[in-house]
């Protein structure tokens, strides 16, 4: 293992998890990401280097806004605190220098999944890049043959389209979106065509079980209304990613 590497992406993961909460909050709605200081929503004030620590700021501001005392969220130490477990997750299981990669996949699929269950979509500006990006490390990647990521990606966005296009016609309105297509396509590009009827299957369980606990305590959804299928693709990737197919090595 790569002791200052490892270091490096432990220490980074909560700054990253800061900037994954603000692409989270601006991306769907059209702010811009990158530009523009971060301020609070109540009274607008921008915030200082020392308010922009991740966690550690919230807790000494006792969760409320230092110059208008409104209560922050809770949601910026959560995706903080994730990314870091992100981070030490794949330092465990995964190699060095593949951690960084295997860490950077578990960011994107972070906010992937927190964005699919506020708005129900799937930005083309992250899956594409995270497609991408799988491509790339397999061609790059000794252990990987770039022809079965390929493969993966083609079928992994055909399946899903497919199911769709099924879906809408015998039923007349949308099951999946494009959106499911082109991260499965994703998955595709990163476990090979091989890890794709896992990302499916634990996505699947995922969302049923989801949908079961949901009903168990009294939130479960109207029969029409839609859930997002992002988050658990995501999950599935993730751990076929991490353990193999199905979880096995």
């Amino acid at each position: 293992m790569d002791m200052g590497g490892s270091i490096f992406l432990l220490v980074a993961a909560p700054f990253v998890g800061s900037f994954l909460g603000v692409l989270v909050e601006r991306l769907p709605v059209g702010r811009p990401v990158v530009m523009g200081r971060s301020h609070c929503d109540a009274c607008g004030h921008a915030l200082g280097p020392l308010e922009l620590l991740p966690v550690v700021s919230w807790l000494l501001s006792r969760r409320r806004c230092r110059h208008c005392g409104a209560r922050l969220s809770l949601f910026y130490p959560m995706i903080e605190l994730a990314a870091s477990l992100v981070a030490a997750w794949a330092l465990v299981v995964v190699p060095w220098p593949l951690a960084a990669a295997t860490a950077g996949l578990g960011w994107v699929l972070l906010a992937l999944a927190e964005i699919d269950l506020r708005h129900l979509i799937l930005p083309d500006v992250l899956t594409l890049p995270l497609m991408l990006a799988g491509l790339v490390l397999a061609a790059f990647t000794p252990q990987m043959q770039l022809a079965d990521h390929l493969v993966g990606a083609v079928a992994g966005f055909l399946v899903l389209w497919l199911v769709a296009t099924l879906y809408r016609r015998l039923r007349g309105r949308e099951g999946l979106g494009l959106g499911d297509a082109k991260l499965f396509a994703a998955a595709g590009a990163w476990v090979g065509w091989q890890g794709l009827a896992s990302v499916l299957l634990i996505g699947a369980v995922g969302g049923l079980l989801w949908a079961i606990a949901a009903v168990a305590v009294g939130r479960g959804r109207a029969p029409h209304e839609p859930l997002g299928f992002g988050p658990f693709l995501a999950a599935g990737l993730w751990l076929t990613w991490l353990y193999g197919p199905l979880g096995l090595s």
